[in-house]
């Protein structure tokens, strides 16, 4: 792949000159001793999905077009690629100003170590109303229970992307907000998903109980298997606990059905991100079958 080519500049852009005219097809090398950034600070109010990192996820908040990008940063001379022409040609359509900058000012500004190069600074991910996401045509929610790691929440959200998720039921507090490394990880399928904020999650379950919600929590001790459970015939909520402690007592005690994926290892649990993927394809499965 041949160097990428200097780009016009757009309304809003500034891309600094480069010295000697050298492209550079990889990020340079972190000095020795320099400190590595943490991965996500502490959570901002709301969702947070403010700074999103990696070249797929700013893409996808460029396609999705759901909110205001405010401004895209990308790391000067790096090589061609069909990601970033259409990245710049999404910003340009929308006059959204673009700063062409060096890897270290990116290094700096970025969140994660895996911005690849490209970072953008939108409005926040919006929330909606429980009763939000209860409405609709056969409502298929999952209900995050004290989920602390941005990985496994990414890769939660990537899944229920995939799954045909509509809603995504996360409490206020003692959960991981969608930081830099969420937003990375999830590859831009949280453009794609609806957002609903609570109080807590106990009591929203117990208002999708009585709105005739399926609430099925995933606990790894459990002697009911998810595969003899019809996850087809109502609206249903799937339930996963946090990285540590599983579904917290109040959640579980009134979760409708608690259940297990069964396995043949020697491990007795599944992490949450893989165990919420299984669940969410298997009620997929079910319901596509009906």
């Amino acid at each position: 792949m041949s160097p990428r080519p200097p780009a016009p500049r757009s309304s809003g852009s500034s891309r600094p000159g480069r010295p000697g005219g050298a492209a550079r097809s990889t990020r340079p090398p972190r000095p020795a001793g320099a400190r590595t950034r943490p991965e996500h600070r502490a959570a901002p109010e709301g969702l947070g999905g403010d700074q999103v990192e990696g070249r797929q996820a700013v893409l996808e908040l460029l396609a999705a077009n759901r909110r205001t990008t405010r401004k895209i940063l990308i790391a000067e001379a790096q090589e061609s690629a069909d990601i970033l022409d259409k990245i710049e040609n999404y910003a340009r359509g929308r006059r959204i100003p673009v700063e062409f900058v060096s890897w270290a000012r990116l290094d700096k500004e970025a969140r994660t170590e895996g911005h690849q190069g490209v970072m953008a600074l939108a409005h926040k991910l919006p929330s909606v109303a429980l009763d939000d996401v209860m409405t609709g045509t056969d409502p298929f929610l999952l209900v995050c229970d004290g989920v602390t790691d941005p990985r496994n929440l990414g890769a939660m959200l990537r899944s229920a992307d995939g799954a045909g998720v509509s809603g995504i039921v996360l409490p206020r507090h003692r959960t991981a907000r969608i930081t830099p490394a969420v937003t990375k990880t999830a590859v831009g399928a949280i453009e794609y998903l609806t957002f609903a904020e609570v109080g807590g999650v106990p009591s929203a379950i117990d208002r999708l109980n009585k709105a005739g919600f399926l609430t099925v929590g995933l606990a790894g001790e459990s002697k009911m298997s998810l595969y003899d459970l019809d996850l087809a015939s109502t609206p249903i909520a799937l339930v996963v606990g946090g990285e540590q402690d599983g579904l917290s007592a109040l959640t579980r005690k009134r979760c409708g059905a608690v259940v297990s994926i069964p396995q043949l290892g020697k491990i007795s649990s599944l992490n949450a991100g893989v165990a919420s993927s299984i669940a969410m394809f298997e009620a997929a499965r079910q319901r596509k079958l009906r």
